[in-house]
Protein backbone atom coordinates (compact mmCIF):
# COMPACT_ATOMS: atom_id res chain seq x y z
CA UNK A 1 0.00 0.00 0.00
CA UNK A 2 2.66 2.26 0.62
CA UNK A 3 4.59 1.83 -2.42
CA UNK A 4 1.50 2.57 -4.53
CA UNK A 5 0.91 5.46 -2.68
CA UNK A 6 4.49 6.61 -3.26
CA UNK A 7 4.08 5.62 -6.88
CA UNK A 8 0.77 7.92 -7.04
CA UNK A 9 2.45 10.85 -5.87
CA UNK A 10 5.30 10.36 -7.54
CA UNK A 11 3.13 10.36 -11.20
CA UNK A 12 1.19 13.54 -9.47
CA UNK A 13 4.60 15.76 -9.37
CA UNK A 14 6.05 14.48 -12.85
CA UNK A 15 3.06 15.61 -14.46
CA UNK A 16 2.63 19.09 -12.26
CA UNK A 17 6.55 18.90 -13.04
CA UNK A 18 5.69 18.82 -16.99
CA UNK A 19 3.31 21.88 -16.53
CA UNK A 20 5.60 23.64 -15.08
CA UNK A 21 8.83 23.10 -17.19
CA UNK A 22 6.15 24.40 -20.11
CA UNK A 23 7.95 26.57 -22.80
CA UNK A 24 5.57 29.30 -22.25
CA UNK A 25 6.01 30.04 -18.77
CA UNK A 26 9.16 31.27 -18.68
CA UNK A 27 10.95 33.45 -22.22
CA UNK A 28 14.29 32.61 -22.08
CA UNK A 29 17.45 35.29 -21.70
CA UNK A 30 19.62 36.59 -24.50
CA UNK A 31 22.69 34.32 -24.83
CA UNK A 32 26.22 35.26 -24.81
CA UNK A 33 28.93 36.15 -22.72
CA UNK A 34 28.51 36.43 -19.06
CA UNK A 35 30.89 39.19 -17.00
CA UNK A 36 32.94 37.79 -14.14
CA UNK A 37 32.42 33.80 -14.65
CA UNK A 38 35.44 31.80 -14.60
CA UNK A 39 36.16 28.77 -16.39
CA UNK A 40 38.34 27.31 -12.69
CA UNK A 41 36.02 23.41 -12.16
CA UNK A 42 34.52 23.78 -8.59
CA UNK A 43 35.16 21.19 -5.99
CA UNK A 44 33.19 20.51 -2.93
CA UNK A 45 34.48 23.20 -0.96
CA UNK A 46 33.43 22.67 3.06
CA UNK A 47 33.91 25.93 4.31
CA UNK A 48 31.75 27.57 1.66
CA UNK A 49 28.86 24.84 2.61
CA UNK A 50 28.60 26.10 5.86
CA UNK A 51 28.19 29.44 4.91
CA UNK A 52 26.01 28.80 2.43
CA UNK A 53 23.60 27.56 4.87
CA UNK A 54 23.77 29.51 7.50
CA UNK A 55 22.74 32.24 5.12
CA UNK A 56 19.63 30.07 3.82
CA UNK A 57 18.92 29.48 7.47
CA UNK A 58 18.60 33.25 7.73
CA UNK A 59 16.60 33.74 5.11
CA UNK A 60 14.42 30.78 5.75
CA UNK A 61 10.37 31.70 6.25
CA UNK A 62 7.34 29.90 7.01
CA UNK A 63 5.28 28.03 4.27
CA UNK A 64 2.38 28.69 2.68
CA UNK A 65 2.52 32.32 2.75
CA UNK A 66 4.06 33.14 -0.86
CA UNK A 67 2.72 34.07 -4.30
CA UNK A 68 5.55 33.85 -6.46
CA UNK A 69 5.23 31.60 -9.82
CA UNK A 70 7.94 29.11 -10.89
CA UNK A 71 8.99 31.18 -13.75
CA UNK A 72 10.05 33.93 -11.07
CA UNK A 73 12.83 32.17 -9.34
CA UNK A 74 13.46 30.16 -12.74
CA UNK A 75 16.43 30.70 -15.68
CA UNK A 76 16.02 29.65 -19.15
CA UNK A 77 18.21 29.89 -21.67
CA UNK A 78 17.83 28.57 -25.55
CA UNK A 79 20.48 26.67 -27.11
CA UNK A 80 19.33 26.22 -31.12
CA UNK A 81 16.09 23.99 -31.23
CA UNK A 82 16.48 23.09 -26.83
CA UNK A 83 15.06 25.32 -24.53
CA UNK A 84 16.13 24.64 -21.01
CA UNK A 85 14.51 25.70 -17.26
CA UNK A 86 16.32 25.56 -14.62
CA UNK A 87 14.58 26.05 -10.55
CA UNK A 88 17.27 26.03 -7.79
CA UNK A 89 15.08 23.85 -4.88
CA UNK A 90 16.22 24.64 -1.59
CA UNK A 91 13.82 25.39 0.95
CA UNK A 92 13.99 29.14 1.41
CA UNK A 93 13.58 29.79 -2.12
CA UNK A 94 10.31 27.38 -2.71
CA UNK A 95 8.72 28.99 0.38
CA UNK A 96 8.39 32.15 -1.39
CA UNK A 97 6.44 30.14 -4.02
CA UNK A 98 2.62 30.21 -4.07
CA UNK A 99 1.10 26.96 -1.55
CA UNK A 100 0.46 24.71 -4.97
CA UNK A 101 3.40 25.44 -6.24
CA UNK A 102 5.63 25.27 -3.24
CA UNK A 103 3.83 21.46 -2.39
CA UNK A 104 5.17 20.28 -5.55
CA UNK A 105 8.56 21.39 -5.67
CA UNK A 106 9.09 20.48 -2.18
CA UNK A 107 7.65 17.17 -2.54
CA UNK A 108 9.79 16.38 -5.75
CA UNK A 109 12.79 17.60 -3.95
CA UNK A 110 11.83 15.06 -1.08
CA UNK A 111 11.03 12.23 -3.75
CA UNK A 112 15.03 12.34 -5.01
CA UNK A 113 16.67 12.98 -2.23
CA UNK A 114 17.43 9.32 -0.98
CA UNK A 115 18.55 8.98 -4.46
CA UNK A 116 20.88 11.69 -4.65
CA UNK A 117 22.13 10.53 -1.10
CA UNK A 118 23.35 7.22 -2.64
CA UNK A 119 24.89 8.98 -5.64
CA UNK A 120 26.74 11.16 -3.88
CA UNK A 121 28.47 11.42 -0.84
CA UNK A 122 28.27 15.22 0.05
CA UNK A 123 25.74 16.54 2.64
CA UNK A 124 23.02 18.83 1.72
CA UNK A 125 23.86 19.06 -1.98
CA UNK A 126 22.26 21.82 -3.78
CA UNK A 127 19.11 20.14 -5.85
CA UNK A 128 17.77 21.96 -8.98
CA UNK A 129 15.12 21.11 -11.24
CA UNK A 130 15.91 21.12 -14.84
CA UNK A 131 13.70 20.61 -18.04
CA UNK A 132 14.52 20.39 -21.60
CA UNK A 133 12.34 21.22 -24.48
CA UNK A 134 12.45 20.85 -27.92
CA UNK A 135 11.02 22.95 -30.52
CA UNK A 136 12.01 20.48 -33.40
CA UNK A 137 12.15 16.82 -34.07
CA UNK A 138 14.58 14.44 -33.16
CA UNK A 139 16.69 16.78 -31.28
CA UNK A 140 19.39 15.54 -28.67
CA UNK A 141 20.61 16.96 -25.52
CA UNK A 142 23.40 16.46 -23.37
CA UNK A 143 22.29 16.74 -19.66
CA UNK A 144 25.69 16.92 -18.30
CA UNK A 145 26.64 19.83 -20.30
CA UNK A 146 24.58 22.50 -18.25
CA UNK A 147 26.75 24.22 -15.69
CA UNK A 148 26.68 26.43 -13.36
CA UNK A 149 29.41 29.73 -12.83
CA UNK A 150 29.27 31.49 -9.70
CA UNK A 151 32.26 33.41 -7.86
CA UNK A 152 34.86 32.96 -11.27
CA UNK A 153 34.41 29.35 -11.02
CA UNK A 154 32.80 26.64 -13.02
CA UNK A 155 30.17 23.86 -11.38
CA UNK A 156 29.29 20.76 -12.99
CA UNK A 157 26.31 18.58 -11.74
CA UNK A 158 27.64 15.70 -9.56
CA UNK A 159 24.97 13.82 -9.68
CA UNK A 160 21.55 13.77 -12.12
CA UNK A 161 17.94 11.94 -11.41
CA UNK A 162 15.66 11.69 -13.89
CA UNK A 163 12.17 12.14 -13.34
CA UNK A 164 10.98 11.44 -16.64
CA UNK A 165 10.75 7.85 -17.83
CA UNK A 166 12.61 9.20 -21.42
CA UNK A 167 15.75 11.51 -19.89
CA UNK A 168 17.78 8.27 -20.60
CA UNK A 169 17.72 8.30 -24.08
CA UNK A 170 18.63 11.73 -24.72
CA UNK A 171 16.54 12.78 -27.58
CA UNK A 172 13.25 14.45 -27.70
CA UNK A 173 10.72 14.78 -30.60
CA UNK A 174 9.22 18.00 -30.87
CA UNK A 175 7.51 19.58 -27.98
CA UNK A 176 8.43 16.94 -25.89
CA UNK A 177 9.82 18.02 -22.35
CA UNK A 178 12.74 15.42 -20.04
CA UNK A 179 13.33 16.45 -16.61
CA UNK A 180 15.72 15.73 -13.92
CA UNK A 181 16.84 16.39 -10.47
CA UNK A 182 20.29 17.98 -10.67
CA UNK A 183 22.48 17.78 -7.36
CA UNK A 184 25.22 20.50 -7.52
CA UNK A 185 27.83 21.70 -5.00
CA UNK A 186 26.32 22.90 -1.41
CA UNK A 187 28.49 25.71 -1.57
CA UNK A 188 27.08 27.21 -4.69
CA UNK A 189 26.05 30.78 -3.16
CA UNK A 190 22.14 31.54 -4.93
CA UNK A 191 22.47 34.98 -2.50
CA UNK A 192 25.18 36.06 -5.16
CA UNK A 193 25.35 36.21 -9.21
CA UNK A 194 25.53 32.97 -10.76
CA UNK A 195 25.15 31.91 -14.53
CA UNK A 196 23.71 29.06 -16.21
CA UNK A 197 25.35 27.39 -18.99
CA UNK A 198 24.67 25.06 -21.83
CA UNK A 199 27.05 24.83 -24.49
CA UNK A 200 28.05 28.18 -24.70
CA UNK A 201 24.17 29.68 -24.12
CA UNK A 202 24.21 31.46 -21.05
CA UNK A 203 21.52 33.37 -18.66
CA UNK A 204 23.22 35.56 -15.82
CA UNK A 205 19.57 37.40 -15.01
CA UNK A 206 19.88 35.56 -11.46
CA UNK A 207 21.49 38.47 -9.73
CA UNK A 208 20.09 41.59 -11.78
CA UNK A 209 16.36 39.71 -11.81
CA UNK A 210 15.67 37.05 -9.71
CA UNK A 211 17.27 38.40 -6.03
CA UNK A 212 15.62 41.24 -5.69
CA UNK A 213 12.33 39.48 -6.60
CA UNK A 214 12.97 37.15 -3.63
CA UNK A 215 14.29 39.62 -1.37
CA UNK A 216 11.07 41.89 -1.97
CA UNK A 217 8.55 38.59 -1.66
CA UNK A 218 11.12 37.38 1.81
CA UNK A 219 9.94 40.37 3.31
CA UNK A 220 5.86 40.37 2.18
CA UNK A 221 6.22 37.17 3.44
CA UNK A 222 7.64 37.73 7.03
CA UNK A 223 4.33 41.03 7.34
CA UNK A 224 2.03 38.14 6.40
CA UNK A 225 3.58 35.60 8.42
CA UNK A 226 3.45 38.17 11.63
CA UNK A 227 0.93 37.32 13.88
CA UNK A 228 -1.39 40.46 14.23
CA UNK A 229 -0.56 43.04 17.63
CA UNK A 230 -3.08 42.30 20.62
CA UNK A 231 -5.16 45.32 21.47
CA UNK A 232 -4.37 46.74 24.48
CA UNK A 233 -6.70 46.45 27.40
CA UNK A 234 -8.09 49.32 29.19
CA UNK A 235 -6.24 51.02 31.89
Amino acid sequence: MRTNALARTLATLVASAALLAAPEACAPAATGSAGGAGARSGGVTAAGDTLVRTAAADTLVPPGHGTLRQDEVTLALRSEALLIKVTPLPEWIIRLLAPDTYERLAGLARAHQETVARQISVRDPLLIFVSFFSYAPNVTFEPEDLQILSYDRRFRPLAIVPVTAGWGIRRLAQQETQIAVYAFDPSIDLRAGLVVEYRGSQNAEWEERIIPKLDEERAKVRARASPAPRPRSGG
